[in-house]
């Protein structure tokens, strides 16, 4: 087989979590303030990855209302027990500061595609949990413990406590396991057992460039812990001109012929700035065993290419998306944020996504905007919209988005003589003081009735233009080109360590007058563009 070339799973894609049952191999990886929560991959051979399943899809699971960007789903762990699986999850609700408002659940399911649970609230002392089933049937649920007292040494360690899954909580002493290694800012623990050691794997060095997989073992499962000869079994912090940067957060499993995989979180940068415009996408790397330690084959920096047990069928990942709203649910591709209640922001029916417009796109609470990642550095995006809108206050169109302070917006809207104009609200110049400035490009005056074509390409992660066309006409670029690098981590409100989601590609409403003026979309595609603009693109 050659081998694949990562990231495996690209775009948005965070802090994966890999579990095989059977012939079967699942990641699930975080969605922070996305809806519905947690995605879940499968695959067969490791190589092609299908999304399957988000779990967390109803209000008793999830509700994100109000919760700040990047705040929401961190870090879920998936495992299985023999009877049935486990998504161990937190939901962020406060990150900056000293403080962390941080609630850790466990729901349950069957079957992967569920019915998953209620969820078990098991803790509020850390994020990053796990759940780790041993082989005398105990369970112990694995954290990291927050000091907002220790500055700069805020992340004190790696905590751990056995869970009750009869009584549904945590019981017994919590015991601090391991603080971690001068790299600091210890999180994102996995507990495996193998030969009678217990292996510890965790995160450190923050999300940004210094990130690392850390390694550390003991005969006992409360410690002490032995950190690994290398220290890091990945890491980029130390190979700055490698494809694949910001590479840490880990978890690892075996094939059945015996073979050891390791996936991690990594992130592609483009541009001098270095801007990782996808965010912190999934990857894989083949590992082996030596001394009863872990290491990375050609490690501890990951590779761009790896050996899987299949190979990748690229055509699906350059094939254009047309998407149709002829059935009553959204397509798989498509989320949208923090609100539990999507039927108060959106409907699909009689082919087409009508969008209720709520609050305005920087609002933490009810917004109504529908996006899919961006998986790719150069592509197209187009829509059709129908939408009357009375005033200025009501706007709806075609949004490239990272955050409620970053992003590129195409709107329909109108004058306050109630004449409908075309308007770009850019928040280009947000950055990097995240003050939500939006200076408006000179409005373009259009019929007041009749649908709008809008559409806009990115070309090498870089540069943004938007184009429009009136029914029957062909489209009109406009002139200005906006730096699409800005939809990145790391200009996404936080210059470094504070943001951790990716672009997105949608469309939204808005209505600040509260008359909940609906916007029509007739279709969405999103053309992926093999342009060679970045080395690496996939």
């Amino acid at each position: 087989m050659p081998p694949v070339r990562n990231p495996i799973l690209p775009g948005f894609n965070p802090d994966p979590s890999i579990l095989r049952v059977g012939d079967d191999y699942y990641i699930a990886t975080s969605t922070f303030e996305w809806y519905p929560g947690v995605q879940i991959h499968h695959s067969k051979d490791l190589a092609n990855w299908d999304l399957i399943v988000r779990p967390l899809t109803r209000k008793s699971q999830l509700d994100m209302r109000g919760n700040p960007d990047s705040c929401g789903i961190w870090a879920p762990c998936l495992s299985h027990d023999g009877d049935k699986f486990w998504l161990v999850y937190t939901d962020v609700k406060r990150k900056d500061g000293s403080f962390k408002d941080a609630h850790n659940y466990i729901v349950t399911a069957p079957k992967i595609e569920g019915p998953w649970s209620d969820p078990i609230y098991v803790n509020s002392s850390g994020f990053d949990p796990s759940l780790f089933h041993d082989d005398d049937g105990k369970k112990w649920f694995v954290n990291m413990l927050w000091d907002h007292r220790r500055r700069p040494r805020l992340f004190a360690g790696i905590a751990l406590q056995e869970f009750d899954p009869v009584q549904g909580k945590l019981v017994g002493k919590r015991e601090n396991i391991f603080k971690g290694t001068e790299l600091d800012l210890v999180e994102g623990p996995h507990l495996y057992k193998r030969n009678g050691w217990y292996h510890l794997l965790t995160a450190e060095g923050g999300t940004a460039y210094e990130h690392a997989c850390t390694w550390a073992r003991s005969r006992s499962i409360s410690g002490p812990y032995e950190v690994h000869p290398q220290k890091h079994v990945v890491t980029s912090k130390d190979a700055p001109f490698v494809a694949l940067q910001r590479s840490g957060h880990g978890s690892i499993v075996d094939t059945p012929d015996g073979k050891t995989y390791i996936v991690h979180l990594t992130g592609r940068p483009v541009g001098q700035n270095r801007r990782c415009v996808l965010g912190r996408e999934t990857a894989i790397q083949e590992g082996y065993w030596k001394d009863d330690w872990f290491y990375v084959k050609n490690g501890p920096v990951p590779s761009l290419y790896t050996d899987v047990p299949g190979a990748r069928d690229e055509s699906d990942y350059w094939a254009e998306k047309n998407y149709q709203f002829n059935d009553s649910t959204l397509p798989k591709d498509f989320q949208w944020l923090r609100t539990p209640e999507p039927d108060r922001i959106f409907s699909v029916d009689n082919g087409k996504l009508s969008l209720i417009g709520r609050e305005s796109i920087g609002c933490w609470f009810e917004q109504a905007l529908v996006a899919r990642r961006q998986t790719h550095f150069s592509y197209d995006a187009e829509t059709v919209v129908d939408f009357s809108p009375d005033d200025e206050r009501q706007f709806a169109g075609l949004v490239a988005y990272y955050s409620t302070y970053n992003f590129f917006y195409l709107t329909v809207t109108a004058d306050s003589d109630g004449e409908r104009e075309i308007s770009v609200l850019s928040s280009e110049a947000s950055w990097p003081d995240g003050d939500l400035t939006l200076p408006g490009l000179k409005p373009i005056r259009i019929p007041k009735t009749g649908k709008v074509k809008l559409a806009l390409s990115i070309r090498g992660g870089q540069t943004l233009q938007f184009s429009y066309a009136l029914e029957g006409q062909e489209l009109q670029t406009i002139d200005t080109v906006f730096d699409a690098s800005l939809l990145s981590d790391e200009c996404g409100g936080h210059q470094a360590h504070g943001s951790f989601t990716g672009a997105f590609v949608g469309v939204a409403c808005s209505d600040l007058n509260g008359t909940a003026k609906r916007a029509d979309f007739e279709y969405f595609v999103y053309r992926p563009v093999k342009d060679g603009a970045d080395r690496y693109d996939i």
